[in-house]
């Protein structure tokens, strides 16, 4: 599965964004859709996740701010990030997270894309 991540740019404290993560399977053939981050510093961190049968996921600080959604006839998958603050400033990755036969539970990642809070 091959993702090309897309969206993030420079915003200021309270603004918005909107990522995309196009793949290259159908949605209906990935098990698990997801969003990482990685904060200068720090360490990679699970934002949200879509799975194919399921409920919707958050971190806990970004609940009620972002919002993980997925259209099936252009395989993307968003994250719709409101009310945005100097500490959502990270790399965002997009995640597919798939079972394969013979192989088990895989996990593809794309290239992220900068997300830089800041007045």
């Amino acid at each position: 599965v091959q993702l090309q991540a897309s969206g993030g740019g420079l915003v200021q404290p309270g603004g918005s964004l909107r990522l995309s993560c196009v793949t290259s399977e159908k949605l209906s053939r990935i098990n698990e859709m997801a969003w990482y981050r990685q904060a200068p510093g720090k360490e990679r961190e699970l934002v949200a996740t879509l799975p194919l049968t399921g409920d919707i996921n958050y971190k806990d600080s970004v609940k009620g701010r972002f919002s993980i959604a997925s259209d099936s006839a252009k395989n993307t998958v968003y994250l719709q990030i409101n009310s945005l603050k100097p500490e959502d400033t990270a790399i965002y990755y997009c995640n597919a997270h798939n079972y394969e036969v013979g192989i088990g539970y895989r996990d593809y990642w794309g290239q992220g894309t900068l997300v830089t809070v800041s007045s």
